[in-house]
């Protein structure tokens, strides 16, 4: 327990930092800046089936998860910045993109996770 605290502030910092960057150099090739969230938000489910299947399969120690699940990917993807899109569109009055986009998030988000853990238990 003692040292968890510090692996998920190592994870944290470059991946804050990562989707910072990628949804702006996202944004100019997106019709609308929230889908480069979602995007980062599906690619961190990917991410974390990986992770959680090579924890599963015994190649990656709990510090790692940590590292890599909680502080990495915990501050890569981000819920609450999703949302307050999503709140944005709906208050404007879009109601289809914000379904799109929630539809997106969650069922691609969900698929993507599936394709991870998938993509470690194939040898």
């Amino acid at each position: 327990m003692s040292g968890e605290p510090l692996w998920v502030v190592l994870g944290a910092l470059p991946g804050a930092w990562l989707r910072f960057w990628l949804v702006n150099q996202l944004e100019p090739w997106l019709p609308r800046r929230h889908w480069g969230t979602v995007l980062v938000n599906v690619s961190a489910c990917l991410l974390l089936g990986l992770v959680l299947g090579l924890e599963g399969r015994g190649l990656l120690s709990s510090g790692g998860v940590t590292l890599l699940a909680t502080g990495f990917l915990g501050s890569f993807s981000t819920l609450s910045t999703f949302l307050a899109e999503v709140q944005g569109v709906l208050g404007k009055g879009e109601w289809a993109q914000a379904l799109g986009l929630a539809t997106t998030a969650v069922l691609g988000g969900l698929l993507a996770l599936l394709m991870g853990l998938a993509l470690v238990s194939v040898r």
